[in-house]
Formats: structure tokens, C-alpha cells, sequence
């Protein structure tokens, strides 16, 4: 049986939800080949790279434009632009899919789903398609060309009423949770992840992201940020805060740490390979909102304090999170210092929190969207071979 994986890298979940299910095929479906493939640069590398640098630059810098091309993008001019370009691209596509003879199309873009969609419609191929929509809020752009698609893994039971309002059968939605890692299902020791970053067994610990490369927000989490530190000097509170491959938020944050006095309570580190290991031993994560960090996150049954979040899907995200207890969103003109002190000193907010967590979580989303998957679609190969 052969599988093609499609993303596109437009922000970074797309593609670990991607790793995450093609990791789980080679570990568990001998029998199948797989193959992970970035759809849009396959089609056209000069219109990936270009959108995919306008997309982080105004995310970054114009993030109120993005929200409106987001808005947009669901109905009017621009939700047809984009559906005729990827009917254009498709054909492109289509001499890779010829060569691979795909028996199932994952997609965990929505680009890839509309290009394959398409493609069937036309009777061009015959693959099944499976999308998986990586964020806790729907947009219509998953939903073009659905008629041909035979999948949809969605976050929760309201993206599922969603769908099945605009028509889409019930019996090809299924409420999986967002691709993650099967490291998030590990048992940990506590004490030693404690003991490699010098922390307490008996303080809150704070898990802080701090934006990545990009750096969403910079002058705004450093401000949080500082007053998180604030709260490490009252004696009962832990940071571990993340930078990623973003040298200048790191900077900012040791300069914050270092003028505060407060080594002993908080580490900066740069990019780190042990976020599950760091999630497990954390009692409340300060993030943006994406769809994997907020799985992950889930998984790890973490309350969240949301910043900085993109508009678009992820102040969707934030706001959904918000409304099931299970975050905090810190917003644009909030008193986050007000904010920050009343959330760290309140243990019974934080623990209903992190119980609410356990209705959301889906720490085994990947394996069961892979039996769902491989549990039918073999019988259905075989059938026609």
C-alpha cells in the first residue's frame, strides 16, 4: 500500500502533524510505504517561498493583515483566487501522483486536500483523501472539494458539528484530537528532569514560550515575560523559558534575569528537543496558541496562558480554549502584571483548569487516526486490486 503525506510550511504544525503520523506508519504499518512531501514546493518552489516568507514577515510585523486575509479567505474574491490557483497547480501535481500511485492522500494542509480534491473530481486519480485539520477552529478553506474527500480528523465536537452543518456526511468526520508525538505519552521521572535544569521540587513551574524564530510579539513578551520573573522573586515560583532558534528574544531574556537577580529561579534556554520532558514536569505553559503547542499542551494536562496569538486561527484557538476554562488569554490592552499575580496565586484556578484539560486531551490522536485509517482503507485496496 502506498501513502503520500502533504504540508505545506506555513507555520510549523502543519508539518509535525505530518512527521507525527508518518513516524507512527513506519513504527506500526510494515506493509505500507510512506512518503512525506512538502505539496507546495513540490508544485511551484518559487510560490512557495515567496508566500512562505510573506506569511512569517506579516504574522510577525502585520499581523492585523494576516487576520484579515485569514477572514477573507472563507467567502468573496479571494476564497475563489485561491481555489482556481491551487485547480492550476494541481495539474503539476498530478505528474507526482501518477509516479507514486498513492492507494491514500494525508493531507495536513489544506492546499493539499483542495489540489487532490480536485484532481478526483476531474477522474484524474482515485486516491483516498484524508485531511487533518490542525487547529481547535474550522476555516472553509479545509473544506473545498469535501464531496472527494473520504476523511476529516478534526480537534473536538464542535468542529465536528461545524462540518456536518455545512453538509458534510457524519460518517467521514471523526474527532481524533491534532497529531502528536508519542513522546507525550511517556512516563517521565520527575526528579531527574528537575535535577538536569536546577530546579525545585517544591515551586510552580512555569514552562514560558517565547515566540521562536519569528518572534511574534517580541516587545510584548519580554514584557510579560518580566513580569512572570516579578512573581519568581516572592520564592514559590519556577521558569523555563524557551526562546527557540531566536537569539535576540534569548538575549532579552537572560538580560531581564540577570538585572532582576533571579538565576537561581529561572532558566533560559534556546531550542530545546525535550519539550515533552519539560511539559511533564511543568504546572502551567505561557504560549502562543497553535494548534500542536496547544496539543501538546493538552496532553500534558497543562493549564495555558495564552499570548501573542496570530489573528486569525489562533485568536480562534484562544478564544475556544478560553471559553472551555483550560486558558487564560492575556490580551493586547489587559494588565497582564494584574493578570499574571492573580492566576500564579490562585492553586484551585490552575487545578480546575488543568482537570477541564482532560476533556480536550487526545494524548493518542496519531495512533487512532492511523487504525481509523488502516483499519478500512486496506480492505478497500484490496477489494479493487
Amino acid at each position: 500500500m502506498n501513502v503520500l503525506i502533504f504540508y505545506a510550511s506555513y507555520g510549523g504544525g502543519h508539518l509535525n502533524a505530518a512527521k507525527s503520523i508518518e513516524n507512527c506508519i513506519k513504527n506500526n504499518y510494515k506493509n505500507v510505504n510512506v512518503e512525506l512531501i512538502d505539496c507546495m514546493k513540490y508544485v511551484n518552489k518559487t510560490i512557495e517561498k515567496i508566500t512562505t516568507v510573506a506569511y512569517r514577515e506579516m504574522a510577525k510585523k502585520m499581523p492585523w493583515a494576516w487576520g484579515k486575509i485569514y477572514s477573507d479567505s472563507q467567502k468573496g474574491p479571494l476564497a475563489h483566487l485561491s481555489s482556481r490557483s491551487n485547480k492550476i497547480m494541481a495539474i503539476k501535481l498530478l505528474r507526482l501522483l501518477r509516479e507514486k500511485h498513492p492507494d491514500l492522500i494525508i493531507s495536513t494542509h489544506p492546499f493539499g486536500s483542495q489540489m487532490c480534491s480536485y484532481l478526483k473530481r476531474k477522474g484524474k486519480i482515485t486516491s483516498k483523501i484524508a485531511t487533518i485539520m490542525t487547529d481547535f477552529a474550522p476555516h472553509d478553506q479545509w473544506l473545498v472539494g469535501n464531496d472527494f474527500t473520504d476523511y476529516y480528523f478534526v480537534a473536538h465536537n464542535k468542529m465536528k458539528q461545524y462540518l456536518i452543518n455545512k453538509n458534510i456526511p457524519k460518517n467521514k468526520i471523526f474527532v481524533t484530537g491534532i497529531p502528536i508525538s508519542d513522546r507525550f505519552k511517556k512516563e517521565y521521572d520527575r526528579d531527574k528532569i528537575l535535577e538536569k535544569y536546577s530546579l525545585k521540587k517544591n515551586k510552580l513551574t512555569v514552562l514560558f514560550f517565547g515566540g521562536g524564530e519569528f518572534g511574534l510579539g517580541k516587545t510584548r513578551t519580554v514584557q510579560i515575560f518580566e513580569n512572570f520573573v516579578n512573581e519568581t522573586l516572592k520564592g514559590n515560583i519556577q521558569i523555563v523559558a524557551i526562546a527557540g532558534k531566536n537569539s535576540k528574544m534569548k538575549s532579552a531574556f537572560e538580560e531581564i534575569v540577570s538585572k532582576k537577580n533571579a538565576l537561581q529561579s529561572v532558566i533560559v534556554v534556546g531550542f530545546s528537543n525535550e519539550i515533552p520532558e519539560l511539559m511533564s514536569i511543568s504546572d502551567l505553559v505561557v504560549t502562543k496558541p497553535g494548534g500542536l503547542t496547544t496539543s501538546e499542551s493538552l496532553a500534558s494536562h497543562l493549564p495555558m496562558c495564552i499570548i501573542n496569538p496570530i489573528p486569525g486561527q489562533e485568536e480562534e484557538n484562544a478564544e475556544f480554549l478560553e471559553s472551555k476554562g483550560i486558558a487564560v488569554w492575556i490580551k493586547k490592552n489587559d494588565d497582564s502584571k494584574k493578570i499574571i499575580n492573580s492566576l500564579l496565586n490562585n492553586p484551585q484556578k490552575l487545578q480546575a483548569m488543568k482537570e477541564n484539560s482532560y476533556i480536550l486531551s487526545n494524548p493518542n490522536s496519531t495512533i487512532t487516526i492511523c487504525e481509523i485509517l488502516f483499519g478500512t482503507i486496506s480492505k478497500d485496496v484490496l477489494k479493487s486490486k
